[in-house]
């Protein structure tokens, strides 16, 4: 495989980490607000594509099973593109779905939902592989989940623009504006000019595939960290899916506030994954820190039935609790599925892990709406989800990881 972006022409370290983190942090930041574009503002979205606002759970599922496709995918697509024309790629395809979901169509709508998520799983593998060749292996827990700190940071801005642009020019427009992003970060990205050698003997596609599932199947670290991920990213997406709403159904709150708090929610997430990935790199292991991610989630989870019941302060603190721990494993999980792969094939062991983690995003939202329309209320469903959190971090706090390099 040809060298990739930072691989050329060597500098130091420090130097190299920077670039490679700035441009890693930009395009995930790009990535997860364009994927988690609707939930802010679900009820006026909702409204004008004539649907009930808690299908947008359906969305987001659809949303992400595209993802598992793209994750699925993204080994031969670095293979045979190379890391940084397949980010470029992806923010051509978050541009086209950002205007397709513009129109308020349903049929279009559906297919911009698929463009998206596509492109979003194919977006971590890749910079992933960017940003690893350039890592000490004793600060990857600190600097993947300070990339990773960009996922929730992008909700935060989403959650606070769409609904104050929402009133002035309408959603329509704004989503039109939004898609100039990804647009200008693929002009950046066009700047650089990076050497690709395609490999002369890829494995067919399919053989390849089986041979990175058998991989991460056959270790028992990444078995944990695969079933962490997928039960982990059910309830993280849910909740980020569902705030807004539980605030504005179940505790009366107006959607401008709703969105606002839910941005704080998210900004606490930002905090979770820089604080985890230092006690991560403390403890020299993020098990740990995921097992406590965990049981802490569930107990959190556990109190949401009488979320309306709290004081308002209450209610922002019980969520941005939430928001700490469950939008604050990531980065932590994914430095420990670093640990077992080769420099060269990080990108497709990091792809064929996080197909679960889209897997549990397709399984999470989906189930709680249907769930929600036997329950009636969005903390009595949480607190029955919580029961998934409680498995993944037991599972977590009975593993024993060996140490490796890697």
């Amino acid at each position: 495989m040809g060298q990739d972006l930072f691989e050329q022409n060597p500098r130091s370290v420090a130097d190299s980490l920077g670039k490679a983190l700035i441009l890693t942090v930009l395009v995930q930041l790009l990535a997860t607000s364009t994927a988690l574009v609707l939930p802010p503002i679900a009820p006026r979205v909702a409204a004008d594509f004539g649907v009930e606002a808690h299908v947008v759970g359906y969305q987001v599922s659809l949303l992400f099973t595209s993802g598992a496709f793209g994750s699925v995918l993204a080994g031969t697509l670095i293979r045979s593109l190379g890391a940084v024309r397949t980010e470029q790629f992806g923010m051509g395809m978050f541009a086209l779905g950002l205007l397709g979901l513009a129109t308020a169509n349903i049929s279009v709508g559906v297919i911009a939902s698929l463009l998206i998520g596509f492109a979003y799983g194919f977006q971590n593998p890749a910079s992933s592989q960017i940003l690893s060749a350039v890592t000490p292996l004793n600060r990857r827990n600190v600097v993947f989940s300070i990339k990773q700190a960009a996922a929730p940071l992008g909700v935060v801005l989403v959650s606070i623009a769409l609904p104050l642009l929402d009133t002035v020019i309408g959603w329509r427009a704004a989503f039109v504006l939004m898609a100039l992003l990804p647009c200008a970060v693929l002009a950046v990205l066009a700047g650089h000019k990076v050497p690709h050698t395609p490999p002369r003997n890829e494995a067919p596609l399919l053989r390849g595939l089986l041979k990175e599932q058998r991989l991460i199947w056959r270790r028992g670290d990444l078995r944990v960290l695969t079933i962490i991920g997928f039960l982990y990213s059910s309830v993280q997406l849910t909740l980020s899916t569902f705030t807004v709403l539980m605030l504005t159904a179940d505790c009366g709150w107006r959607l401008l506030h709703a969105a606002s708090a839910a941005a704080g929610v998210q900004a606490f997430g930002v905090l979770g994954r820089l604080c985890w990935g230092v006690l991560a790199d403390r403890f020299g292991s993020g098990f740990r820190v995921l097992a406590f991610v965990g049981l802490g989630s569930a107990a959190g989870l556990l109190l949401l039935p009488w979320l309306a019941d709290f004081p308002a302060y209450m209610q922002v603190a019980l969520l941005c609790f939430l928001g700490f721990c469950l939008n604050g494993w990531n980065g932590v999980a994914m430095a420990e599925v670093l640990r077992h792969a080769a420099p060269a094939e990080v990108g497709s062991v990091m792809g064929s892990t996080l197909v679960y983690v889209f897997a549990g995003v397709m399984v999470g939202p989906a189930s709680f709406a249907l769930l929600y329309e036997i329950m009636g209320s969005y903390g009595r469903t949480f607190a029955l989800v919580s029961v998934v959190l409680l498995i993944g971090g037991s599972a977590a706090l009975l593993v024993r990881p060996r140490r490796c390099g890697g």
